[in-house]
């Protein structure tokens, strides 16, 4: 007789993230556990522009790459914090890269916004001049995944992708699928951006959701009841090593407990334009919904919610349409990092997954500015499960499950 195989898990090996809140875990858990403000003025962009660049730890880490590997000063931005934040997460996770192949999917909403400003500008200044033969392959969206394998010294699937601010979302999708389908082992996903650049943030202003308000004055608030728009652009990676492991290899290892990913929802919606949502979210509810169909898990289940909440005034008001169309009159205290370190754009995801651990971990350390930017029900004392929403331009939307389980 056949003998039944043991149950498999989509195991959270390991992390890695890099932003305004830190260049290292250890930074970032502190940063939320007193409520750091992020925001400030960078002089190249102007003084009536907040934003949320890296912190100075993460700077420091980030020339320190360079020095270390001077080829990646030709790379952009976007690829050198995908770098940083992967190094993290196969590190955490006791990876060997020699043993065996990593599938490898991050992606970005705008990819080498950096560099490409920087070719295109120089162009427009001297259009008979030949541009640089790196022009074109160090402004590709595919340079991340290449670039990060290549640091690694990882061989496997390579993925970069762009679904606007859901992308690193459905790049935990996608490895996810990989792993479930027995077509890989480990798989490294998550998101990255580097878009504080003029014409970005011009971009960001022409939609007319950009904040009026102070870096000092908590420029970005999501689900502020002043009904403004306090969309503020930051920066930033964020990387996890996801393994398909057994009860019995986990054991092994020696763990006590493991955070896994119990699901992935996915939801689109005909939306009224390029930038608009229905008012009720339906991308949100969909891919809520979709999330939760793919699990054991039912809308009481879920201990807590990091919500997308980008602080636009529509984006907020249509997700909280669609999560009390979930959870009905049940909905789960809710969280956003946004107000301590603004939109990462394709990178916010990830990031909001790096809160969900953090609140896994330890859910009684936000700090009390952490919590008065909260809606919801009381924050447990302990956490289990955790649902992390993203929604991007063209009406995409994303939902992460990821639970804590015993060893």
């Amino acid at each position: 007789m056949e003998s039944r195989k043991e149950k498999e898990w989509i195991v959270i090996r390991g992390a890695g993230s890099v932003s305004g809140l830190g260049g290292i875990l250890e930074e970032v858990r502190h940063s939320m556990v007193t409520g750091k403000n992020c925001f400030s003025y960078l002089p190249s962009l102007g003084s009536d522009t907040p934003v949320a660049p890296l912190s100075s730890a993460a700077e420091t880490l980030l020339q320190e790459l360079l020095l270390e590997t001077p080829a990646y000063a030709s790379v952009d931005r976007s690829v050198q914090l995908a770098i940083l934040a992967a190094r993290q997460a196969v590190a955490q996770a006791g990876w060997s890269t020699d043993e065996e192949a990593i599938g490898i999917n991050i992606g970005s909403s705008r990819g080498a916004t950096g560099l490409f400003e920087q070719y295109y500008r120089e162009f427009l200044e001297q259009p008979e001049q030949r541009l640089p033969p790196s022009a074109s392959p160090s402004t590709t969206l595919g340079n991340i995944a290449s670039w990060v394998a290549n640091d690694l010294g990882a061989s496997g699937p390579l993925i970069s992708h762009s679904v606007t601010c859901s992308t690193a979302l459905q790049a935990f999708a996608n490895g996810v699928a990989w792993l479930k389908a027995g077509m890989a082992k480990r798989f490294l996903v998550g998101g990255s951006e580097a878009p504080l650049t003029p014409f970005t943030l011009a971009q960001m202003k022409g939609v007319g959701i950009y904040s009026k308000l102070a870096a000092q004055d908590t420029p970005c608030r999501p689900f502020n009841q002043q009904g403004l728009n306090t969309f503020v652009l930051g920066e930033g990676a964020a990387i996890f090593a996801l393994e398909r492991m057994t009860l019995t290899e986990l054991r092994g290892l020696d763990l006590h407990e493991a955070v896994v990913v119990e699901a992935v929802g996915l939801g689109f919606e005909r939306s009224p334009s390029k930038t608009g949502i229905t008012k009720d979210g339906q991308h949100f509810q969909k891919a809520m919904k979709d999330a939760l169909a793919h699990s054991s898990i039912t809308p009481s289940g879920i201990d807590a919610i990091v919500a997308h909440a980008p602080g636009t005034r529509a984006g907020d008001v249509a997700e909280m349409a669609a999560l009390e169309t979930v959870f009905e009159n049940n909905l789960p205290p809710l969280f956003s990092n946004k107000w301590l370190l603004g939109h990462t754009l394709g990178a916010s995801g990830a990031l909001s997954a790096i809160t969900a651990l953090h609140l896994l971990s330890s859910p009684s350390s936000a700090s009390p500015e952490y919590a008065s930017a909260l809606v919801g029900n009381e924050v447990p004392a302990s956490m289990r499960t955790i649902m992390i929403n993203a929604a991007g331009f063209g009406g995409n939307a994303a939902s992460l499950l990821i639970r804590k389980i015993l060893a």
